[in-house]
């Protein structure tokens, strides 16, 4: 399935339209990975625990996204967005949701 954020595909025309798609995914950041990021913090340096996490849940939520297209009878998600927050009282929680147009294209 062809996803991109662009409005079209060049070199290939849409024939359908199927409508709004979505992929959602709310991760939980473990003790580990905060001590981790802590360390990170402290002495400087990339958050590898948190990054590895941030790409897991951003592939999932396009996977997701991707699979509720596919039920749809698409073959291609265009205007793709992906977005991302934190939720929780301490901040431990991540939702990462991706979003699109599914459309059937040539």
């Amino acid at each position: 399935m062809l996803v991109t954020s662009t409005p079209n595909i060049e070199g290939r025309r849409i024939k359908e339209y199927k409508g709004l798609v979505f992929g959602e995914v709310i991760s939980g950041v473990d003790f580990i990975k905060d001590f981790a990021a802590g360390l990170t913090n402290f002495f400087g340096g990339r958050s590898r625990s948190y990054e590895g996490e941030l790409i897991e849940a951003r592939e999932a939520a396009i996977r997701e996204m991707q699979s509720r297209a596919a039920a749809m009878g698409a073959n291609a998600v265009v205007g793709v967005d992906v977005d991302y927050e934190v939720l929780g009282q301490g901040g431990n929680m991540l939702m990462v949701t991706a979003s699109g147009t599914a459309v059937v294209i040539e």
